[in-house]
């Protein structure tokens, strides 16, 4: 693939997820509004924990194994029969485990009456996740946006249906996303035939090499997990449910910045990994270009949801959650160092280091666990729930410091520092203004803006470029077509 081709194909993957990713997201995101106005704050805090807790089972119900599914099937080592066939073998084994053990789980209160919701949620997830990486490794981009498309509008129909006309609450919110893994997975089965890729004597060589790539992630997964939702657990145990519920609500709105580092890393994990083998220098030129306009973006992404972070609350949310908007800058940080720890992370996927992830995600989880301890009961600054976003964003910060270190040891790419470091003080000074709220705040938030886009003024200008140049290209190929 020459320079102009691997470009070509990051825009054209990311183009394809954009559409079947941020509509589903972008619709998911509004329906915050709808379900602040069926649940009650104690209500919406329990659903989270329990999607929450699925989330953690996931890895460890799968083994990991839908990443060692898309990582061996994208470069086809080994056969996708043999990958498809071992990632539904350790899924199923991991389903018929949990099934076995639910009943003895609903007896620890934590658990209790909804760990039959849990159960439903995390199998079905694993499933779908499956045959949905497998799909995205066979190049299949457009049925995999499709099918994210499907999964959304199923997941918003049978909510309005079991929260607003049968009044399911709980149960009805989890319900609806239960039924529409199951019945995209089923989609895809039929779509795609996947019952040809099953074999019931998978080679022993597919086995060992993919559990030796995916082990590794559970512990990592679990870490990652620890990062990004130990606050919920421990806002609950200090300040009830009640308070877990607006955190939770205010955790939505930041993920329009994961909405959009998450279109593109899903494009570029697959272009990076299309570089595996090449020569270093070549890579280096890449990941350095490719780098550059990410940060910019992220960057400008988390400046756009800090300004109007009142506004945000207030039109998506029922008033009961307002109070939330007061924890959504500081989330906003967190969300971009969590995209710059993703995207230093595709360094560890090209050169199978998954041992390297293990090694800064089990930091970063070690670090949120001391700083939520630390700050969410304290009495400094009345911390309470801003002490869990602020840990959540040192953790963050401190695990892409670590990552970025020893990622370009392996592939020596630019990082950019006086942008990187210009842009992240810019940003504090606008979150010290959206919380504290001075004299002329707004007027604060617009220069924030204008700031970030000067500094980062030259990589939004040679992306753009580059970008016309390839659109321009491929409207001169197909006119020649």
């Amino acid at each position: 693939m020459d320079r102009t081709d691997k470009y070509k194909t990051l825009l054209n993957n990311t183009f394809l997820i954009s559409i079947g990713t941020f509509g589903s997201k972008l619709l998911s995101f509004f329906m915050v509004r709808f379900y602040t106005g069926v649940l009650t704050p104690t209500d919406y805090g329990t659903a989270d924990l329990i999607v929450q807790t699925a989330n953690l089972l996931f890895p460890l119900i799968s083994m990991g194994i839908t990443e060692s599914v898309f990582r061996f099937a994208l470069n086809d080592p080994i056969g996708r029969k043999n990958v498809f066939s071992v990632g539904t073998a350790a899924i199923s084994a991991g389903a018929l485990v949990l099934t076995a053990v639910s009943p003895f789980l609903s007896g620890i209160p934590s658990f209790g009456e909804t760990m039959w919701l849990v159960a439903l949620y995390t199998i079905t997830s694993c499933y779908h996740s499956l045959c949905a990486q497998f799909i995205r490794a066979q190049g299949k981009t457009a049925l995999f946006a499709g099918q994210g498309v499907l999964n959304t509008a199923l997941v918003i129909g049978m909510n309005i249906l079991f929260l607003a006309v049968f009044q399911w609450g709980i149960t009805g919110y989890i319900c609806s996303i239960v039924f529409a893994d199951l019945l995209c997975s089923l989609y895809l089965v039929w779509k795609e035939k996947l019952w040809r890729y099953i074999t019931f004597h998978p080679e022993r060589q597919a086995f060992r090499l993919m559990l030796r790539y995916s082990v590794p992630l559970i512990p990592t997964t679990v870490f990652w997990w620890i990062t990004s939702v130990s606050d919920r657990y421990m806002v609950t145990a200090f300040l009830g449910s009640d308070a877990n519920g607006l955190y939770a609500v205010a955790c939505k709105i930041p993920t329009l910045i994961s909405l959009v580092s998450g279109i593109f890393l899903e494009a570029w994990h697959f272009s990076a990994i299309s570089e595996a083998g090449k020569e270093r220098g070549e890579q280096a030129r890449f990941f350095s270009q490719i780098w550059s306009a990410f940060l910019a973006v992220m960057f400008l992404a988390g400046s756009v949801i800090i300004a109007f972070s009142q506004w945000e609350i207030r039109l998506l949310s029922d008033p009961s959650y307002h109070e939330a908007w007061r924890y959504i800058p500081m989330l906003s940080a967190a969300m971009i160092f969590s995209a710059f720890v993703t995207f230093m992370g595709s360094v560890y996927v090209v050169e199978k280091r998954s041992l390297l992830s293990f090694w800064t995600a089990m930091a970063g989880a070690g670090l949120n666990l001391l700083l939520n301890a630390l700050l969410i009961p304290s009495d400094m600054a009345d911390m309470g729930v801003q002490g869990a976003a602020i840990a959540t964003m040192l953790s963050y910060l401190v695990v892409f410091l670590l990552r970025a270190k020893n990622a370009r040891a392996l592939i020596p790419f630019r990082l950019y520092k006086k942008r990187l470091l210009g842009s992240f003080a810019i940003l504090c000074a606008q979150i010290w203004a959206a919380i504290d709220m001075p004299t002329g705040w707004q007027v604060m938030q617009g220069g924030a803006l204008l700031l970030i886009l000067a500094v980062n003024g030259k990589a939004f200008g040679s992306s753009a470029l580059r970008t016309a140049g390839l659109l321009s290209g491929n409207l001169k190929r197909r006119k020649r077509e």
